[in-house]
């Protein structure tokens, strides 16, 4: 397994780690190599003697993944995320005998973008349900985690985190609390990031419409740093609602470990977020109501060509999107004011994740699916 090892706490590492976990446990002859490793890669090639190489990573990974192991007489089946488009990557992608990937979405950029190669398959990326896990509001440690983000026991605690929080759709969240703050006040909106106001750019954008939408300031916070496995758990069950209608999403993990901590998530009926929320039952998806289309992108050599120039798309490629406010908004209103309702997509969704998101169950899915493909 190629992937960012040792494991860190960003989610590539974490997909690798998971797989790596799973197969161990399902009894699989596993070895876990860092994917840059050159010379530890070509050890284990005539050490460890792999029939089979699963690389994680994007298309710019490609020469570490997918060439490398070729070069070595390993089969590479690359477990690809979605960042951008393909670049200059598509016959040695389309020789393949088997891609997979974190979600129908990610199938279908590739497909989009001149990957044509019949044998794309999705599959999702586990956590360990035993690890996230919910935990009751009258836990002392969700008690202090919102005492400490100021939340009152009556209050309703919106969460939306990732490495920043406008790509997870803050900015619309905000917007969508704007249309419904007269009707409902009593909520606190918490971004976690992992750097401070980053970008620093998109923060000055949320300040303006903060002050413009006249929100009041001291319920909407900011929280920023890493975070360790044991306290994700702790921070998602101390939220009621999880929100990420996110602009670009090739899967989103974390949406999968509020589930597993049975908040109900609000997102966007987009992307990667369609394979891991069900709709009306483990939560809500906003419509879609602008997409940001590309006309043409700058390419540069670590994209795989000979030097940079400009690409025309015949076709505008949808980059990303943003949700629905009016309909983000509803769904929201519904989510804050319904007890009963986030009951039952609390309990739908912690069932959901561990029937299909559990890292166990994943890893065998995906070893059945190299083993009948590649017939080994």
């Amino acid at each position: 397994m190629l992937y960012p090892y040792p494991a860190e706490l960003d989610g590539i590492s974490l997909q690798g780690e998971f797989l790596y976990r799973g197969l161990k446990q399902n009894k699989f002859p596993v070895m876990p190599c860092n994917r840059f490793a050159s010379f530890e890669k070509e050890f284990l090639y005539k050490s460890f003697k792999p029939d089979i190489a699963v690389g994680i990573g994007f298309w710019g990974d490609i020469p570490h993944l997918v060439e490398h192991p070729l070069e070595h007489g390993v089969t590479p089946v690359p477990w690809l995320n979605a960042d951008g488009w393909v670049a200059n990557y598509h016959d040695m992608l389309n020789g393949l005998p088997l891609i997979l990937v974190t979600s129908n979405w990610v199938k279908e950029t590739y497909h989009r973008d001149g990957v044509y190669n019949k044998n794309i398959f999705p599959v999702p990326i586990g956590i360990d349900t035993d690890e996230i896990r919910p935990i009751p509001k009258n836990d002392p440690r969700v008690m202090e985690m919102r005492r400490i983000l100021g939340v009152e026991p009556h209050e309703k605690l919106i969460l939306t985190v990732g490495g920043d929080t406008t790509s997870k759709g803050f900015q619309e969240v905000l917007k969508a609390l704007a249309r419904i703050n007269p009707e409902f006040k009593d909520w606190v909106y918490v971004g976690k990031s992992w750097e401070k106001f980053s970008p620093y750019y998109h923060h000055r954008e949320e300040v303006k419409i903060i002050r413009d939408s006249n929100l009041p300031r001291n319920r909407i916070k900011y929280v920023d740093g890493p975070i360790s496995r044991e306290t994700v758990s702790v921070l998602l069950s101390a939220a009621d609602i999880y929100a990420a209608p996110s602009r670009i999403e090739g899967f989103g993990m974390i949406q999968v470990e509020a589930q597993a901590c049975g908040v109900p998530v609000l997102g966007i009926d987009a992307m990667g977020v369609k394979d891991t929320v069900v709709h009306g039952e483990t939560g809500f998806l906003a419509k879609v109501g602008e997409t940001i289309d590309l006309e043409e992108e700058w390419v540069y050599k670590d994209m795989g060509f000979s030097s940079k120039h400009k690409v025309k798309f015949d076709v505008p490629k949808t980059f990303a999107v943003r949700a629905d406010v009016d309909d983000l908004a509803e769904h929201l209103l519904n989510l804050l004011t319904d007890d009963q309702l986030r009951e039952k997509m609390s309990i739908n969704g912690r069932r959901h994740v561990v029937e299909n998101f559990d890292y166990r169950k994943v890893s065998l899915d995906m070893m059945n699916l190299v083993q009948s493909k590649l017939r080994i």
